[in-house]
């Protein structure tokens, strides 16, 4: 039928498009960096103030501006510094000690970021991150319906699930090869369809997000800017956590905040590095300069942006650029309960939370390309004998709870709105318009 053949067909391949991406970023992320933090130096005296830092860093650019001091992890690695020249950004590498710059390279343009465009967006912009959203909600719907049709409902049945028949050939092995490991990943999968589908436009933007944001009512009625969080964002790379994303901005020049910096104390990129430190961040942190005359200086430290492996530790800090007074503080606690698990679930996505994650997405990923290529190869082994063109194979004989699953089908997919409007669309389309063309019929029957 209609919608068998579009949640095999349409979703498969968007399966192993981020399964692959997923994991070549994973692996780059781990090994390579975001942002140059695996660049090394050897400590030799003094490290230099972070003004004297950027100097140099301001002098390996022409035309630039300041944007964000990203600090060092350990004594052996370097600064970072991201400077704008007219609209492009680059990120320069400084030796913290001697001030000589190491490195100079555009923002968001490596391998990584070609892959999170992808993976996010086709490279299509918004026309791609539907077409993604919607393959993504249908994912979600196989996989409930999946695990309805095959849930062990007696003793043999618990064994043949749990255990694939290696014994078996030919199409009887690829079933129990794709039953027992989707079984195993069903719950992951969802994991990251949700963390995922929670980024998208219509159903994370318009309808997640927007229900979950952090309120910035709760900032002592500071002054409140036009832009929100997601302006710190660069690209389809995220640096923002989910849960702030559309929240507006404080705007610097009031007499509102709480104390920061000691009366007197100049509002200096140093000043305010060595107030964040005096709160608690460690290792390595963010400092991103005020970008207009309201703009605030803010600290910030976050799973999000590969600052740290723990995303409890999450927090943003808001500073008037002209008072220095702390105008915003938002941690892990802060964040409402959707935003507390897509604090821990995108760090989990993005296999941050240390060797275990590493290695348990990385069999994660290469399950879900084999469930989707053997969900194919069933079809296509299951098509009538002789058929040379592409004929949908009969609903098997033996298939006793189908009408649950379809049941199961369409009330999963009204969770999701595009998928849900898709499914619908397809299936009245298949209903009023295909069955009643006799070649199309013979096709999809």
């Amino acid at each position: 039928m209609a919608l068998a053949f579009l949640c095999r067909f349409y979703v498969a391949p968007f399966l192993i498009m981020l399964a692959i991406t997923g994991l070549c970023m994973m692996y780059i992320a781990c090994f390579d960096g975001r942002d140059g933090e695996y660049i090394a130096v050897t400590p030799s005296g003094p490290v230099l103030t972070i003004a004297e830092q950027s100097a140099s860093a301001l002098g390996a650019v022409a035309d630039g501006r300041l944007v964000e001091w990203i600090g060092p992890s350990g004594d052996d690695r370097a600064s970072v510094f991201r400077v704008a020249s007219g609209d492009a950004q680059s990120m320069v590498a400084v030796d913290p000690y001697s001030g000589a710059v190491l490195d100079v390279w555009s923002r968001r343009d490596g391998w990584y970021d070609f892959l999170t465009d992808i993976h996010g967006s086709l490279l299509l912009g918004d026309t791609g991150d539907r077409l993604i959203e919607i393959a993504a909600g249908l994912g979600f719907v196989l996989i409930v319906t999946g695990l309805y049709l095959w849930w062990p409902r007696t003793g043999t049945g618990a064994g043949r699930t749990l255990l694939p028949d290696l014994s078996a050939r030919g199409r009887l092995l690829w079933k129990s090869l794709h039953r027992s490991i989707g079984f195993y990943v069903a719950l992951i999968l969802c994991l990251f369809l949700l963390t995922g589908l929670s980024w998208t436009g219509i159903w994370g933007g318009k309808f997640v997000q927007a229900w979950s944001t952090f309120p910035a009512e709760k900032w002592n009625n500071v002054p409140l800017s036009d832009a929100t969080h997601a302006s710190m964002n660069h690209g389809a790379t995220k640096d923002v956590p989910w849960a702030l994303e559309q929240t507006p901005m404080p705007a610097s020049g009031s007499d509102a905040g709480l104390r920061g910096l000691p009366d007197g104390m100049p509002v200096t990129v140093d000043s305010i590095a060595a107030f964040g430190r005096a709160l608690g961040y460690e290792g390595r942190f963010r400092v991103l300069y005020p970008s207009s005359d309201t703009g605030v200086w803010t600290l910030s430290q976050d799973s999000m942006s590969n600052d740290s492996p723990d995303p409890t530790s999450d927090r943003t800090v808001h500073v008037d650029r002209y008072t220095g007074k702390m105008l915003a503080d938002v941690r892990f606690a802060d964040y409402s309960l959707a935003g507390k698990g897509m604090a821990v679930g995108i760090a989990f996505h993005e296999g941050d939370m240390g060797l275990w994650n590493l290695v348990l997405n990385t069999l994660f990923c290469l399950s879900v390309i084999f469930l989707s290529v053997s969900g194919l190869v069933m079809w296509w082994m299951r098509r009538p004998a002789g058929a040379g063109r592409l004929v949908a194979p009969p609903v098997p004989a033996n298939l006793p709870h189908w009408k649950g699953a379809m049941a199961v089908m369409l009330g999963v997919s009204m969770a999701f709105p595009l998928a849900g409007l898709t499914l619908l669309a397809v299936l009245a389309f298949d209903t009023l318009i295909l069955r009643h063309i006799r070649p199309f019929a013979r096709a999809l029957s």
